[in-house]
């Protein structure tokens, strides 16, 4: 008899959260990546008021974070990870290493297209580049089925017989966003004893003490590497029966059934319709309408793809004339995708030649599918039947461009660049022997409003948005052209999504972690260009790298080997204290007790755990010439800035600039309030206005007297930090007041000594 449930209206997300909130992990390591972030939000929820004791890690990156599971996985423990997209593709060679040396865990993998051009829907690219992954992948087709099958794939991950992490995928934005009518079981006790304790037994793991020292991933010569991959093929046949085992044992629990393969419709169909995930549940009801016309019609939907259940596909295609095989992803230049492919590969291998196969590309990017589209893909079948003739390859749904429209929208791009646009011969930059320090001289402000902005307004920006007014004052000080790049974040999100874009100058993006390296390739190029003669190129031209939104976190790797290098270029962050553009989800940068999507406050825990990274610091210990932090709350600083890091930039090598930006919306301040909440952090001593040049500190404003103000102040001014001058989180309060008192008393020291 079925355990006792409970009804709800929940979410994919919300389900994965609570399966593994359920099953109550022992560490996740995870780091924020849309659509998938909201499963480490809702856990973190729950693990803040107590219903959890799941671990969760915040990563620098994907590949941090799949480092963090994987050597939790190494000890026993059970980990759990959710990711999307560019996640996978940055963890991606992570997962060989798990699967080869036989560590179980469980990924959420949460579908969506695989940068580029960046798109952030639904479509089953990353899921395809998981496929030769080593790991086990079932399919979950709407919400209840992620609950269902994260509990299914832990006991068939860590069963004897198979010991292979798996992967639970799922359509993002539909099936992870959607909510549904579902069930969960009322006693998490009784999840817990579906899946059984860890058998510590099964395995040598690091730091039990049973066994003798434990070595994991020995490098291995050919001898023993082929035999390795053949015992994963082995464990992978057994993987199929053991999902039967356990999907019979998961029916007794809960009363809803998972085959290896799904069908539905017609036991005598003509024609089916092969397809993955929730698209699968709108054939459906294309079938039904279908067979109320006469038609004999089904749909097949596979529950797992790896291994791939190739005895239960060919029952399910028994008496089928034709099959159209949908793939929500492409393998450029195969003419099909990896699924169509395999399902090919088996009816070649059981001898189906006289089955029809016709596949189509469809739903890239999250181009949706109706019930008409799958009523059409079965009717292609039906015409096949008939005698037309039919592409055995094609895309569905491709529409052919309006080039003279397009022209139109980006008619800024077709038009000669003017070189002196944005010099205004009022900004000097000269280097002063006496000082040994560049001497700056900008004219006041209203002097330079005349100068056109970098970027066109009509953008996408929330309001009260600090991002622009920050940037916008540094880009005042650079007299000429700026050539662009700007990691993943609200900056580009909001500035260029084709075929428009708001940038008035050459602008690229590219990855999260890859702004500075991009940047760097850049300007080495145009370098080498113009010394051949190949390129003009305009002398007093910048490179200018911009990121936010933790892009210090996942990109810091890449700013400080750029700075390293010597690159004459300048790195730009608009520091927002969170990953804003994903969620409001912590940062290193996120300063202690703040509230985020991923710190919640609850009965057991308050807010981050932790004090904030000082990225300027950092990146001064990198001996860079030039480092400045900077804020839209000193104007008449900030541009100065921007004009001494151009010089330093020109004439001798990279420059990082840290500038604080308000972000209203996930601050929980007033839109209209954003300078003064910038003051407000300046003024406190929380983020102190200064300079490193060439390896000296200089206070370039010093709130001193009554200019200082009690960090409350700046605190009251945010909903994300108002709960932290409560007297129940007076203890918080006190060590964030002593930390940021610690480094101011730091920062002044380094400009009284100049030899610290």
């Amino acid at each position: 008899m079925a355990k006792k449930q409970v009804d709800g209206f929940k979410s994919g997300n919300e389900m994965a959260a609570i399966a593994a909130a359920d099953i109550n992990y022992h560490v996740m390591g995870y780091y924020p990546i849309s659509p998938s972030t909201e499963v480490a939000q809702y856990l973190d929820m729950m693990g803040a008021n107590g219903k959890h004791n799941v671990k969760l890690i915040a990563a620098d990156g994907e590949h941090g974070a799949a480092g963090i599971c994987y050597g939790a996985a190494t000890t026993g423990a059970r980990v759990f990870n959710a990711t999307s997209a560019n996640g996978l593709m940055y963890m991606l060679e992570q997962l060989p290493v798990q699967s080869g040396t036989r560590y179980p865990m469980v990924l959420n993998l949460i579908n969506r297209a695989v940068s580029g051009p960046l798109n952030i829907h639904c479509d089953h690219s990353d899921l395809y580049f998981a496929l030769n992954s080593g790991w086990i992948i079932v399919t979950a087709a709407n919400p209840q089925a992620v609950y269902d099958l994260n509990i299914m794939a832990l006991k068939i991950a860590e069963h004897r017989d198979v010991r292979l992490p798996a992967i639970v995928s799922y359509d993002g934005y539909i099936t992870s966003h959607q909510k549904h009518n579902i069930k969960t079981f009322a006693d998490e006790q009784d999840v817990r004893d579906f899946v059984g304790d860890v058998d510590y037994d099964a395995y040598a793991y690091i730091g039990q003490m049973k066994k003798g020292p434990v070595t994991v991933g020995a490098h291995m010569k050919g001898d023993d590497f082929i035999n390795n991959h053949y015992q994963m093929s082995l464990a992978n046949d057994r993987a199929l029966e053991v999902f039967e085992e356990v999907a019979k044992e998961y029916e007794k629990l809960s009363g809803r059934s998972y085959p290896l393969v799904e069908v539905y419709g017609d036991e005598d169909a003509d024609v089916a319709l092969f397809i993955l995930n929730s698209s699968g549940d709108i054939a459906k009801d294309a079938v039904d309408e279908l067979k109320a016309e006469g038609k004999k019609v089904k749909v097949i939907r596979p529950n797992i793809v790896r291994p791939f259940p190739a005895e239960a596909i060919l029952d399910a295609l028994e008496g089928v004339k034709v099959v159209v095989a949908m793939d929500r992803a492409d393998s450029a230049g195969a003419k099909g995708g990896n699924i169509s492919h395999d399902l090919k590969a088996v009816l070649h291998d059981y001898g189906r030649s006289d089955l029809t196969v016709i596949n189509r590309i469809y739903g890239l990017g999250g181009k949706e599918f109706f019930i008409e589209d799958a009523k059409a893909l079965f009717e292609l079948g039906f015409d096949t039947i008939a005698g037309s003739s039919t592409a055995l390859f094609d895309y569905y749904g491709v529409n052919k461009g309006n080039e003279e429209q397009t022209r139109a929208m980006i008619h800024r791009q077709l038009e000669p660049m003017d070189p002196d646009r944005y010099k205004t011969g009022k900004i000097s930059a000269e280097w002063d022997e006496e000082t040994q320090k560049v001497k700056v001289k900008v004219p006041p402000l209203r002097n330079l409003t005349a100068k056109p902005k970098r970027l066109a307004s009509g953008h996408g920006a929330c309001p009260g948005c600090g991002i622009f007014p920050g940037l916008e004052l540094f880009f005042k000080g650079i007299e000429g052209d700026i050539i662009m790049v700007n990691q993943t974040g609200c900056a580009y999100v909001i500035t260029a999504g084709y075929p428009y874009s708001a940038h008035q100058q050459h602008y690229i993006h590219n990855l999260f972690q890859s702004g500075a390296a991009t940047l760097s390739g850049v300007a080495e190029a145009i370098f080498q260009l113009k010394d051949r003669g190949e390129v003009e190129f305009d002398d007093d031209a910048t490179f200018v790298m911009v990121t936010g939104d933790g892009g210090m976190d996942i990109g810091m790797g890449s700013a400080i080997g750029a700075a390293l290098r010597g690159h004459k270029l300048i790195m730009v962050e608009y520091d927002n204290q969170g990953y804003m553009n994903t969620g409001a989800q912590m940062s290193y940068s996120t300063p202690l007790g703040n509230r985020t999507s991923t710190t919640n406050i609850g009965s057991v825990r308050v807010g981050k755990q932790y004090h904030h990274k000082d990225t300027a610091q950092i990146m001064a210990a990198c001996n860079m010439p030039y480092v400045f932090t900077g804020a839209e709350s000193s104007p008449q600083d900030l541009v100065k800035k921007g004009a001494k890091a151009h010089w330093y930039a020109k004439h001798v090598g990279p420059v990082y600039g840290k500038i604080l930006i308000a972000c209203p919306l996930n601050w929980k301040s007033a839109d209209h309030d954003g300078t003064n909440v910038i003051k407000a952090a300046v003024d406190s001593g929380f983020f102190p206005l200064y300079e490193v040049e060439n390896g000296v500190t200089t206070i370039t404003y010093d709130p001193k007297g009554e200019k200082r103000i009690p960090i409350e102040e700046w605190l009251g001014y945010m909903g994300k930090t108002k709960h932290l001058l409560k007297p129940e989180n007076h203890e918080l309060l006190e060590s964030l007041r002593s930390e940021v008192d610690r480094r101011f008393r730091k920062l002044q020291a380094k400009h009284e000594h100049p030899d610290l």
